[in-house]
Parts: C-alpha cells; structure tokens; sequence
C-alpha cells in the first residue's frame, strides 16, 4: 500500500486545526433524588455553599445542603422535568444579581429577571445576595434624620439613616401603608429606595406600583417581588437581593432604604426550605439557625464613615403578629436585633387612629440623635404626655369626679391624639410637621372642639404656605427653632386661632 505525502500532510493538518480547540472541563453529579422543589446529588465534591448549579433542562438550583454523601440543591425554576440520573453541572458562580441604577423604576424578580414587561435591564454590575456586614470600624454613628412624613414617627419614634427600625402589629393595621409613604416622603432627599415585597398577593404589589407611579415614587424605587405563588426558595433570596441593591447605592456613597414586606413569610419560606433538606425542626418546627437568618440580613444596615464613602443602608423590617402576640418566636428575634420598633395597635386602628402606633411600646434606640434640633424643641415632652393621657383615659372611666389639672391633661391628651391623625398616601414636610405640632404642644388646641382640630390644621398649614413661606423655608433650612422663628410662628397661630374661633 503507498501513501502519498500530501495524504500524511492533510491528515496532520486536520490533526492540527483540532488541537487549537478548547475543551470544557467541569465538575459534574447525577440526580440521585428530586420532589418538592428540592434535589439531591452525587457527586460534585467542590461544590460551593451558595453556588448556582445548571440542571439538563437548563433550570438552575442553588446548593445549600452540603453533606458527606450528596448535595442538597434546591431548584429555582421548573423541577417537573428534572428526574432521577440527570446530570447537574457546577457553574463556580455564586449566586449574584444584577444592581445599578438602571433598576431604578423596575419591578424585578429576586433573580433580578424584569416583571415589569419594559424589556431586558442592561448592565454590567452584580453583586453576590450574601456578603459580609461592614464592620464596626467602617461605620458612624446614626446622626442624620430619615424622615418618613408621618407625625406620629418623626415626632416620638424618630428614624436615622443607618438605622434598622422594626414595623411590628397584626394583620391590616397599616404596617405596609407606613412604609409605602415613608418611599414616597424621599421624593427630591437623594435616598434610593428598594421595597422587597416577599410573598404578597400580586393585586396588593399592583395597588402599591400604582401609587409609587401616582406620587412620582417609582423614579427613584426598586421593587423586589416575589409572590406568594412563587416557590419558596424565591420568596429566601428576595430579602438577600434586595440588600445587595441597596448596598451598590451606600458603596457609592449614598443614601438608600430598604422595606422588607414581611419578614414572617420569609422566615415561613426558609423553614419550609430547611424541612423539605431534611435539617432537625426547632422551636415552632423553624430550623436552629432561624436567628442567623435575620441577624445576617439586618446587620448589613449601615452608615459608613467617611474613609469608606459615607452612603447609608436604613432598614425597614416589616413583622406580622398574631393576635398582638409580640413574644412569639419571630418577632422577639427580629426585635432584638433591630434599633427598635413601631408597634402597630389593632385596638387604635379600629377606634379610628391612623396611623395606630402604640406610644407605650414603640421605641427607637437611637432616639433624639435622628431628630432635628427643631423637632427636639416641639416634640420633647410629647411621648410622655401621650403615655400619661393613656393611663388617665383608663383612669378616668372609673372615677365620677376629677380635678382640673386632670381634667386639662386629658384634654391635651385628646387634642394631642386628633393632631397625629394623618392619612394614607400624604406624608408630610418635617417643617409643616413642626408647625403642627407646636400649636398642638403650646396649647392652642385646648379650646377647641376634637372633631374640629383637622380643619383647624389645614387652616393652619394653608395660611403657613401663603402668608408665612419664609418661616416654613427658615425652619427647613436651619433645622432649628430660635427666638426669632418662634415669635414669629406665635404671632402666626395666634392669628389663625382667632380667625378659626371668630
């Protein structure tokens, strides 16, 4: 047989263009088990926790459970396909999602895929869900004021950029609406916002995205959606992706807040989650490391320090009791690792007090730090007389006659707790707020009748805005009530007292 050498030559030449391709190598298992939105695997021994794993039918799981034998994954898409010998690739990815400005004004998945129908989001920043909260070393103290536009909060329950402040109470107390105004009080402040609704019905999302739209809110919003039809391991990473977003925003030096709307469902979701792994069921069936949950969750709340740039992360926890049930499991963990909370009172929402939050129980542990000098001036004595008023009305009931000094607290009490009434959807400006308050305080209100104190307050801030837009601007600008803007804020509800009695 002869062989010619243009044979030999092409032959090598084939051999050769063969040479220059790459082959992928990875790291692969087989499904041993799969149910119920979780898998199991053999194999992958350098599997990472927290990495993205890719199925055959192109779904991706994240691998939580580690164990000796198998890895427990648990499926982010559609398990129905995946069955028993597939083969389940590593990824060496773990789990990120996209953040940027471009979100702004999106509703997003917590894998950062748009709900929204406005097409694909470009952009070419991510960040893991799970990083490490920023040292002590790294941050400042609370100093600067968030205001949420609601009496009733920035006067007794004060809220700091950098701070973690629980919003607690049952079910339709207005825990939700609390929050969604405080997004839309940030119109025009510089602070990026990011609601994580996690396992809502998606009309109640839907009414909220209307009004976000209505108020201009959505410019500067985020939303982080995760329904409650979605599966659970959905409704664990969208608190975590939700944080990642505001933590782009504080690293580039600037101001973001953070609802999770509620914390409830997603400690529900991850002991589902942790049931269905197979991990030993603690107190209420929740697994042992429930705490950790929250605890790594919340502590990447932060105000940073100059050398690291200064940005913020505010934290808005939202928990659900039963039955006002503030000891139970969840929400005692939740409280102690936030800087206080506001208590939601079914008992004053039903009698018509809106926003219901509960003097007595409400707290916020940075306290007057958050507040500025004017608000101090105002709203010092407020809590404690709001509290007193509330043991007397008990008092009061039982007893046939009391004496004037009684009389005139409950009084005060009563006037106090018409003023801090607000409707949903319509924060106000810290500088009307302290208006407000000051003829509320002062004893303006004294001699007027309760049912008549709201008008007495839109006459009020009507006659501010026209007659008085200097006061109003020196107050926003100085943050501080000198004898000056005080003479001048008498002599202004002096003359609208008159003229409301006349």
């Amino acid at each position: 047989m002869k062989i010619s050498p243009s044979e030999i030559t092409s032959v090598i030449q084939a051999q050769l263009k063969e040479s220059d391709r790459e082959i992928d190598y990875y790291e692969s298992g087989r499904v041993i088990q799969v149910g119920d939105g979780i898998a199991r695997a053999y194999g992958m021994n350098g599997v990472m926790a927290s990495e993205l794993v890719r199925f055959e039918n192109d779904a991706l799981g994240l691998a939580l459970n580690l164990e000796e034998d198998n890895v427990g994954i648990v499926v982010l898409g559609k398990y129905a396909d995946i069955k028993e010998g597939d083969q389940v690739r590593r990824t060496k990815r773990i789990i990120e999602v996209p953040v940027g400005e471009e979100l702004l004004g999106r509703v997003v998945n917590p894998l950062g895929i748009p709900l929204d129908g406005k097409g694909s989001i470009k952009t070419d920043n991510h960040r893991p869900i799970e990083t490490k909260a920023p040292g002590v070393v790294y941050r400042k103290p609370v100093d600067t004021p968030l205001q949420t536009g609601i009496k009733a909060v920035d006067a007794m329950v004060p809220i700091g950029r950098g701070q973690r402040e629980l919003i607690i109470g049952d079910r339709q107390t207005g825990k939700s609406a609390l929050a969604v105004d405080t997004i839309i009080n940030q119109r025009g402040k510089d602070v990026y916002c990011i609601y994580v609704a996690i396992g809502q019905k998606t009309a109640a999302i839907a009414r909220v995205i209307d009004r976000l739209e209505e108020t201009g809110a959505m410019e500067y919003t985020t939303i982080v959606f995760a329904s409650a039809s979605d599966p659970a391991a959905l409704n664990y990473l969208a608190p975590y992706a939700g944080t990642a977003l505001g933590e782009y925003f504080m690293h580039k030096g600037k101001d973001s807040l953070l609802i999770y709307d509620d914390l409830s469902k997603h400690a529900a979701s991850y002991r589902e989650l942790s049931l269905l792994l197979r991990r030993p069921p603690g107190r209420e069936a929740y697994p042992g490391d429930i705490f950790y949950l929250h605890s790594r969750l919340l502590e990447r709340a932060a105000r940073l320090n100059e050398d690291s740039g200064g940005g913020s992360l505010t934290a808005l926890p939202v928990i659900e009791t039963l039955a006002n049930d503030v000891s139970a499991y969840i929400p005692t963990n939740v409280i102690s690792i936030t800087d206080g909370q506001i208590y939601l009172d079914p008992n004053l929402f039903y009698a018509g007090n809106r926003p219901a939050i509960n003097v007595g129980l409400s707290v916020s542990r940075v306290g007057g730090a958050a507040q500025v000098k004017a608000m101090k001036k105002v709203a010092g004595n407020l809590r404690i007389e709001l509290a007193q008023y509330r043991d007397l009305l008990s008092f009061a009931q039982f007893a046939t006659e009391l004496d004037k000094a009684t009389r005139d607290q409950l009084t005060r009490g009563e006037k106090l707790t018409e003023i801090l009434k607000q409707n949903q959807y319509s924060p106000m400006p810290v500088e009307e707020q302290i208006v407000v308050l000051y003829a509320g305080t002062k004893g303006y209100l004294d001699e007027i009748s309760t049912e008549k104190v709201g008008d007495y307050q839109d006459m009020l801030l009507s006659k501010a805005r026209d007659e008085q837009k200097q006061l109003l601007e020196d107050i926003a600008s100085k943050k501080d009530l000198t004898e000056e803007l005080e003479d001048t804020l008498k002599s202004l509800i002096e003359k609208v007292t008159e003229e409301f009695n006349s």
